[in-house]
């Protein structure tokens, strides 16, 4: 039977006999974190990546590609946590030592959507010319003179509109 080592690059016969070494390697510099056999395995696909380089020193290589491949991915948990520690300074608010989120939970955004759902349903029974005054009003933000003026009515007749658009959605979807 022909030795499988013959076969191998010096690097990958270097790797094999090493790869304790490199797991101790590993494990001494990240202490128990739960990646140092990824980090093992991920070592090999780069020694086979470049088994067909001659290499001068396959020992000395390999605890080179080792230390960059161990310092790259700290630099990925480290860009990673800066990230998320960005993403939660902006999108969350604390009190205390507690983190209080600003989005809903699914439920509210599920009852919330239903809410809105009625509003737009109960809108559309009361008449264009209402619909359109609180549509300008309420979501578009103009004042009710900046509405009278748009629509051709009285700042009264919008205060009327707006009054009696509120009270049927009041009505239909209630508070």
């Amino acid at each position: 039977m022909k030795d499988a080592s013959l076969d191998l690059s010096p690097l990958a016969n270097a790797y094999l006999e090493r790869r304790d070494d490199m797991r101790r390697f590993f494990l001494a510099r990240l202490g128990g974190r739960g990646d140092v056999e990824d980090l093992v395995q991920e070592l090999y696909l780069k020694v086979q990546a470049v088994a067909h380089e001659p290499v001068e020193n396959p020992p000395a290589y390999l605890y080179r590609l080792a230390s960059n491949l161990m310092l790259d991915r700290l630099k990925q948990a480290r860009r990673s946590t800066a990230r998320e520690t960005e993403w939660r300074r902006t999108h969350h608010a604390s009190v205390g030592a507690l983190d209080i989120s600003d989005t809903p939970d699914a439920e509210s955004a599920v009852i919330a959507r239903q809410r809105l759902e009625k509003l737009s349903s109960a809108l559309e029974t009361l008449a264009p010319l209402t619909q359109r005054v609180f549509r300008l009003h309420k979501f578009e933000g103009l004042t009710h003179a900046e509405t009278a003026e748009r629509v051709g009515i009285s700042r009264s007749a919008v205060e009327k509109h707006i009054s009696l658009a509120l009270g049927h959605l009041v009505s239909k979807v209630g508070r």
